[in-house]
């Protein structure tokens, strides 16, 4: 699968998120989006899953077969998107049947994350750096290619976050691709990286 994005911009409101932005990626390779709070970083992953509409500019997906960018994508955001009520076992259960492509089984996904002793329990009662485990292990009950993860590290202790790492490195080694905001070192392989300013007040649309 590759990725294309063309003078990308985005605007919302009356407020210039950024413009002309660009870059392209092709199977195996990462990109870490930088940027202060506010800058745009998570504006720019709602543009590539397809929940904004660009003021400008162009998102073009190739070689991706039949699928769509949507169905050709996973996407870790700020909140973590569990059941509290269901377990994590049925959390991952249901993400492997909505999205389709079934991988990793929930049991092993879970064991991949260091949670296999939580697999029964509910979510509710679970910590914060638990439950982001549960999101992360979501990438690995279905296949897609591409990876929007938007500050994935947050909430992860040092040997998670390791663990996270090997995960995309293991991902870019099959061919998929991850895009990945972040204010922490993030050491991926020869990875890309943009840098999304904040506009000054004489770039802000009247």
């Amino acid at each position: 699968m590759r990725l294309d994005v063309e003078n990308l911009a985005c605007i919302r409101g009356e407020r210039r998120i950024f413009s002309d932005l660009s870059f392209a990626l092709g199977p195996g390779e990462a990109l870490l989006v930088t940027g202060r709070n506010g800058a745009g970083k998570s504006t720019l992953l709602d543009l590539l899953a397809g929940w904004l509409t660009p003021a400008a500019g162009a998102v073009r997906v190739f070689e991706a077969g039949d699928r769509t960018l949507p169905e050709s994508l996973h996407y870790v955001g700020h909140r973590d998107a569990l059941k509290s009520a269901l377990t994590a076992r049925e959390n991952l259960e249901f993400a492997r049947d909505f999205l389709g492509s079934p991988a990793l089984s929930p049991p092993d996904a879970l064991e991949a994350v260091g949670l296999a002793h939580a697999a029964a329990l509910p979510v509710a009662y679970l910590s914060a750096g638990q439950r982001r485990r549960i999101a992360i292990a979501r990438l690995l009950v279905a296949h897609r290619p591409l990876w929007l993860l938007d500050e994935p590290t947050a909430a992860l202790d040092t040997a998670s976050q390791e663990t996270l790492r090997k995960m995309m490195e293991q991902h870019r080694e099959g061919g998929g691709l991850v895009i990945a905001t972040t204010h922490s070192p993030l050491p991926l392989r020869d990875a890309k990286e943009i840098r999304i300013e904040r506009p000054t007040p004489a770039e802000r649309p009247a």
